[in-house]
């Protein structure tokens, strides 16, 4: 019995007298990944089958921002599946005086918008570019800004539509699908480091 136990008595002590910190080294060493750069960002082309879509669905969402009826706006951004503290940070950017949909959706000058999409690689050919177009999901952004001539500046990348104090517009990513017996869509609003689902190719 005796015997039995001293190997388990050794393996313990050994394991205490261990560092807590201590970690088994890599056989081979690991690089840092570089982070992929941020995809760039370009307006909806005129002719895209999307960009009536995707102008319908931001007419009804700045309607339903700017009523500040969560009875309006809260269904477009998921409804029931809207997170709780996810409500209470739309509320706020709509009052916020350093949220910048204040100026850029109710501030009594003219009022710009842009639709915006992730710009296609320039590998890709005209059949591959057209299966893109006849796609059953697309996502783009729109974004408002208040004042001058409407010519910007405007989000250059996702990453720079995270409705941040400061920005000079206002965001929301619009996910339309056409899958199903009926088309929809369900709008997302970023903030700060929250990060938007774009695609990063």
């Amino acid at each position: 019995m005796f015997a039995k136990l001293m190997p388990s008595a050794l393996v313990a002590a050994f394991v205490l007298a261990a560092p807590a910190h201590a970690a088994p080294a890599a056989l081979l060493p690991v690089e840092a990944e570089a982070a992929a750069p941020a995809s760039p960002l370009a307006p909806l082309a005129a002719d895209s089958v999307w960009k009536p879509r995707f102008e319908a669905a931001a007419a009804d969402l700045v309607a339903a921002l700017q009523s500040r009826d969560e009875a309006r706006w809260g269904p477009m951004l998921g409804g029931q599946w809207l997170a709780v503290a996810d409500r209470a940070r739309v509320r706020s950017l709509l009052v916020d005086p350093d949220s910048p949909f204040l100026p850029a959706l109710f501030s009594r000058g003219d009022r710009h918008y842009r639709i915006l999409g992730w710009s296609a690689p320039a590998s890709l050919d005209a059949r591959e570019r057209a299966a893109i177009e006849a796609g059953q999901e697309a996502e783009a952004l729109v974004c408002w800004s208040a004042g001058d001539d409407g010519d910007g500046p405007w989000p250059a990348t996702a990453r720079e539509a995270d409705n941040r104090p400061g920005r000079g517009y206002a965001c929301a990513r619009i996910a339309y699908s056409l899958r199903g017996e009926a088309p929809g869509w369900r709008a997302f609003i970023e903030t700060g480091n929250a990060g938007l689902a774009a695609p990063e190719s």
